[in-house]
């Protein structure tokens, strides 16, 4: 699947069920924006109707909202060699250091989602 900047294709990394990841479709510099995020705020029956894989996985509380992330920031990885941080404030993934064309996009096996 093609996201423009960034695509999702079987991962080397394989966190989730599906195996799949994000790769880079172009390269990158560190600060920038590599996804920006489209979350979805969840009603309580919402949140409800999803699978316990997609509530444990894909569904996050923040300050009391829960919010749904779908494709493609669902699928970024994790790793103890990161390459994007969740940058809370700016509602995106963000470059921690220059990424180039192909290389799977992960953020760190200590990212706290939930707050």
């Amino acid at each position: 699947m093609d996201f423009g900047d960034v695509c999702i294709k079987k991962s080397t990394i394989g966190q989730f069920d599906d195996g799949l990841g994000v790769f880079a479709n172009r390269d990158f510099r560190k600060g920038e924006i590599v996804i920006r995020w489209n979350l979805k705020i969840l009603s309580g029956e919402e949140y409800a109707k999803f699978s316990q894989y997609e509530q444990n996985n894909f569904c996050h509380n923040r300050e009391g909202i829960m919010y749904y992330y779908p494709d493609p920031e669902r699928h970024v990885n994790r790793s103890r060699n990161p390459n994007v941080i969740s940058d809370i404030a700016k509602s995106a993934n963000v470059a921690l250091r220059v990424i180039k064309k192909g290389e799977e996009l992960s953020i760190s096996d200590a990212t706290k989602e939930d707050f």
